[in-house]
């Protein structure tokens, strides 16, 4: 039985923000510093049974995998709070440049777990304040500094759908599916699809969606734009991995700088020249820092012709 919706969390964490240089957590507009501490290494070292969330770090880049597979990744309670330990210790961490997030044997996610509300409905706890506490599938109200690439194989899918557009970029596998399944069972989008879908391929596309709950292939996703890459199945997170060390390589402060700007133009500019002013003050310190020393890289060669290696 596909388990599709989206799963509530108890407890209340700070998150994250997405200025460079500072590792916060931020739900909305507020931030505050986080008291969630790093990934430990005895964290790590809990039976990999007992575990929802699988963190692993390649180099700088960290691996995010939901591993519920006999629920189709289907997110409860203690999964939403791992997610959101383990991203936001992917946030805090200096060292970290990238995050590929996938699902673990087969499906990217199938949303909030149904059984488990439909057996906990009158324990479940929900933090109304989108400025004070983690989404219901975990980290879906945060923001990042850092790029988040999703690695979506089988099914993406209610909430399942709105973790995958929290990434910067998504990797689709050919046979995956995304869609707002939980339309057939009175479960709204509450961690984001409706915030972020929207300015991401449309208003008229998003209620496409939105409205008719249909699934939806990688290519159409493609042709929509939520998907940045069609990859052959089984490859969704090779190719990401590949995405985020491309990424990763090139000078950070720039990248971050300009990703920051991007964000605060599409959700937060009160107007063009709010937003062309925040784009100049976070970037100006750049200029020095990496611009400088990257056009004397190329006054010496590098790069001619549009070389990227």
């Amino acid at each position: 039985m596909l388990l599709l919706g989206r799963i509530p969390c108890t407890k209340t964490l700070e998150s994250i923000g997405r200025h460079p240089g500072l590792f916060k957590c931020v739900f909305g507009r507020k931030s505050c510093e986080s008291s969630v501490s790093a990934f430990s290494t005895s964290t790590q070292k809990r039976e990999a049974a007992k575990q929802n969330v699988v963190a692993e770090t390649h180099g700088s880049i960290m691996a995010i995998g939901i591993n519920r597979p006999e629920a189709r990744n289907a997110v409860n309670q203690e999964t939403a709070q791992q997610l959101l330990e383990t991203f936001t210790s992917f946030e805090k961490d200096p060292s970290l440049t990238a995050a590929v997030f996938h699902g673990i044997g087969g499906n990217f996610c199938s949303g909030y777990d149904l059984k488990e509300l439909a057996h906990q409905r009158t324990s479940i706890k929900l933090e109304q304040d989108v400025t004070k506490g983690p989404g219901p599938m975990g980290p879906s109200r945060m923001q990042f500094s850092k790029p988040v690439i999703a690695a979506v194989s089988g099914y993406a899918v209610a909430g399942g759908l709105e973790l995958s557009l929290l990434a910067d970029l998504r990797v689709m596998e050919q046979s995956a599916i995304i869609g707002v399944f939980c339309r057939r069972f009175g479960v709204p989008l509450i961690d984001g699809g409706t915030v972020r879908l929207p300015h991401l391929i449309g208003l008229s596309r998003a209620l496409d969606l939105i409205l008719t709950g249909r699934p939806v292939s990688a290519q159409e996703a493609l042709a929509f734009g939520i998907a940045n890459r069609v990859v052959p199945d089984g490859q969704a997170f090779q190719h990401a991995m590949e995405l985020a060390e491309q990424i990763s390589a090139f000078p950070q402060q720039c990248l971050r700088a300009d990703r920051l700007s991007a964000y605060h133009s599409t959700f937060d500019a009160s107007s063009f020249s709010e937003a062309m002013q925040f784009e100049f003050d976070h970037s100006k310190h750049v200029i020095l820092k990496e611009a400088v020393p990257g056009a004397n890289k190329f006054s010496s060669g590098t790069g001619r012709g549009g070389a990227f290696s």
